[in-house]
């Protein structure tokens, strides 16, 4: 096997997992049954869009989609934690309610 073979069979089974951990966070998303399940579900799901854009960089030698990425890497963090903040003050607001 030559290793551009090699590679190609790689970034192929690589493309099927990235897919599946992509199926399988949308799953959690939708069904999920707590706030904080579903806020690891999108982190997994951006962090799988990011490794599908650095495959489809290496499988198509178009380097932009390095730099897509990126982009989408900051935003998912972004997203995460305003999620968290919210779930944070969420649990606070409920602590309040509780102690009326």
């Amino acid at each position: 096997m030559m290793p551009s073979e090699f590679l190609a069979w790689s970034v192929d089974a690589a493309f099927v997992m990235v897919m599946i951990a992509i199926a399988l966070a949308f799953y959690r998303i939708a069904m999920g049954p707590s706030l904080a399940d579903r806020v690891v579900a999108l982190d997994m799901m951006t962090v799988s869009i990011v490794a599908f854009c650095g495959l489809f960089a290496i499988s198509s030698g178009f380097e932009a989609f390095l730099d897509v990425a990126i982009v989408v890497a900051l935003i998912g963090f972004l997203a995460t934690v305003a999620l968290a903040r919210f779930a944070e003050r969420a649990v606070l607001r409920g602590k309040e309610r509780d102690e009326l």
